[in-house]
């Protein structure tokens, strides 16, 4: 049998409010100038997304290692009972912004019941700091834990991580490193670096990202690598991964559940037919798996 632990996260004394964080509305672009907007939306959704008036998207400005970090949050407008979490990690490096890559996805996770809090990391949407990809931008993460409770309508005691891409990597280091989810959904993610490495687009990324890659590889490796400390996975986790997906093999996946099989942790994968790197083809599909998973923990 499972044994669920939940962190609770104390957030001030009993009847004093916690502080205000830093908040500032978002102005969605229009769907032309999203980036790769079809892979996120159709133009029909995106435009209902964007004009719901049940929901708020704003951004939120917090401290991470004395560094000035961003995250985008997705909620109701109306403040009535305390909703759980949903905490999504993006994919990619370093980004501008991703507020029109989010707003669809995050109507149809808020319309089942949750806030929505994406974080940005340091050096993308202006923030200052170097993205490590995984590195020490992983406490971008779990310095939102604080800041969680000081949001309308969240529930920090409630909280899942959902990641695609380079998210189900940082969703992957977080569960390792403890972070108090109750669940985890991860879509597209390479367990095993060096595997990717393997491919020479990857490495010339991944010069680019890791200077030191050359004489600090197998400690940059080891680290971004669920498949060499899956025992550490303790929470469940839903892996979802595209049959065809051209940028990490399905098999980064899989060999990540045959570990997770062998020590006996909760877990569930799917292999979607048919799809690439982040189920673009059936994103609402792909939502519905990840909200029947939360709901079941």
């Amino acid at each position: 049998m499972l044994r669920m632990i939940v962190a609770m996260i104390a957030l001030g004394v009993a009847g004093i409010a916690p502080a205000a964080i830093p908040t500032s509305s978002v102005v969605l672009p229009a769907y032309e100038k999203v980036p790769f907007a079809s892979d996120y939306a159709s133009r029909a959704a995106y435009r209902e997304a964007v004009a719901d008036p049940r929901f708020v998207m704003e951004r939120i400005s917090y401290r991470s290692d004395g560094l000035e970090v961003y995250a985008y949050v997705y909620r109701p407008v109306r403040t009535g009972k305390k909703l759980p979490v949903i905490i999504f990690n993006r994919g990619s490096w370093t980004w501008p912004g991703f507020a029109g890559e989010l707003v669809t996805m995050a109507r149809r996770l808020a319309s089942k019941g949750y806030v929505v809090v994406a974080p940005m990391y340091r050096g993308s949407g202006g923030a200052a700091g170097r993205d490590e990809l995984g590195g020490d931008d992983l406490h971008d993460l779990f310095n939102l834990l604080p800041v969680l409770g000081k949001i309308p309508s969240a529930d920090s005691s409630r909280l899942y991580l959902y990641g695609e891409s380079r998210g189900g990597m940082m969703v992957y280091e977080a569960l390792r490193d403890g972070f108090p989810a109750r669940a985890a959904a991860v879509v597209g993610a390479f367990t095993s670096l060096e595997g990717m490495l393997q491919n020479p687009q990857w490495l010339a990324a991944g010069r680019s990202i890791w200077p030191d890659l050359e004489t600090n590889r197998a400690a940059i490796a080891q680290r971004r690598s669920a498949v060499l400390w899956a025992d550490r996975i303790t929470r469940p986790v839903l892996i979802i991964h595209g049959a065809k997906d051209p940028q990490v093999p399905v098999a980064q996946s899989l060999d990540l559940a045959h570990k997770l099989t062998a020590l006996d942790k909760p877990y569930q994968l799917l292999v979607v037919e048919g799809q690439g790197h982040t189920i673009s083809g059936r994103l609402a599909e792909r939502d519905a798996w990840v909200l029947d998973w939360f709901a079941r923990h």
